[in-house]
């Protein structure tokens, strides 16, 4: 592959694995630790992720376990979780916060499954707009001497990339939407 195609792969590539992390974060009906993955507790005076300062495990299908590391952060990750926009209401025994994951209604999952399809079609539309600027950067080169032949080989070779990363990204949304839309 030429390299001044790669770049432009490149940067699809994180488009895709981009929208794989976002919709990581899409709770489907049973216990996703990845949900937790935005969340930052205030630790000694400094921003930390969750993962940093407990243990996060699934000891059910839809209860989160999170036991901190120092039991002073019980109440600063408890804080974090009802101020995020999870709507989970953390309980805890003194030792580990349990999240306890309601049961999705059909009304919820097909507005999770929309939401998810709205992600994809931004994920395409910014694999559309790495198309668009590889063409436009392939049109100054016909000005540095390079012929419009090997110009439209270059385009083609884009457009055959925005082709196949526009197909998986319909396919990790359908993924996506299945798992979500199982009882």
């Amino acid at each position: 592959m030429d390299e001044r195609v790669q770049k432009y792969e490149d940067k699809m590539k994180k488009t895709l694995g981009g929208l794989d992390a976002e919709l990581a974060t899409v709770r489907a009906g049973r216990a996703n630790p990845h949900i937790l993955d935005k969340i930052v507790v205030d630790y000694y005076g400094s921003p930390t992720p969750l993962q940093q300062v407990a243990n996060i495990t699934v000891p059910e299908a839809r209860i989160i376990q999170i036991q901190p590391w120092e039991s002073r952060l019980i109440k600063v990750i408890e804080k974090a979780i009802l101020v995020s926009d999870l709507g989970l209401n953390p309980s805890n025994d003194g030792k580990i916060i349990r999240l306890i994951l309601p049961e999705l209604t059909e009304e919820r999952r097909k507005s999770l499954v929309k939401d998810v399809k709205k992600k994809g079609e931004a994920a395409k539309v910014a694999v559309r707009n790495i198309r668009r600027d590889a063409n436009e950067a392939f049109k100054k080169l016909t000005k540095q001497d390079v012929s419009e032949d090997e110009v439209k080989d270059l385009s083609d070779e884009v457009q055959k990339l925005t082709d196949k990363f526009v197909k998986d990204i319909d396919a990790t949304v359908e993924k996506k939407s299945k798992e979500i839309m199982t009882v």
